[in-house]
């Protein structure tokens, strides 16, 4: 034994009475740095429409594939299989603008169930699609601030406080007079 640590003598305790440092204990944290609250509140995450665009071009792209591996094995001649790719692409590609310019077509807005968990940016957009018809539907303003409804009731406190303190002030002013 040395420096007061550990069992005076191993006799009868069943251990060797080798002492090592409790590894597993937490040590407290730091309380003067208070978490900043600005980090706290949640933000969406914004889908990048780069990869948004690409994956609605690669989309298109399979269609148009399929259809040539389709005919290719059909035995159709090549300028056929061009000219019947052209036109599907030029297609797609027209009713996917359309979709877009409309806002909702048919077919183009899927929503979440048919996204797959890989496509973070689609599941992205399509959760602030419904957030914001959400928003729309329960009629909330688009500057609302989570919270809000506590400070300004925080305020109200604040200021009838301070209105009654200046009662006060003034009652006992005129007494002194």
């Amino acid at each position: 034994m040395s420096s007061n640590v550990g069992l005076s003598t191993p006799r009868g305790s069943g251990t060797s009475g080798y002492v090592q440092r409790n590894l597993s204990s937490l040590r407290p944290r730091d309380t003067f740095a208070p978490y900043p609250t600005s980090e706290l509140k949640h933000r969406q995450r914004q889908p990048n429409a780069e990869i948004l665009e690409h994956d609605r071009l690669r989309q298109i792209e399979v269609q148009v594939f399929d259809l040539r591996d389709k005919l290719e094995d059909e035995g159709v001649d090549e300028d056929e299989i061009e000219e019947q790719t052209e036109a599907l692409r030029r297609k797609l590609l027209n009713h996917a603008d359309g979709d877009e310019a409309g806002g909702k077509g048919g077919g183009g807005d899927r929503g979440k169930r048919g996204l797959k968990v890989h496509q973070v940016h689609e599941l992205a957009k399509a959760k602030i699609e419904e957030s914001e018809r959400l928003r729309k539907a329960l009629g909330i303003r688009d500057d609302y601030e989570e919270g809000s409804h506590w400070k300004r009731g925080e305020e109200r406190l604040r200021d009838g406080l301070a209105a009654e303190s200046k009662k006060e002030d003034g009652g006992a002013r005129k007494e002194r007079y």
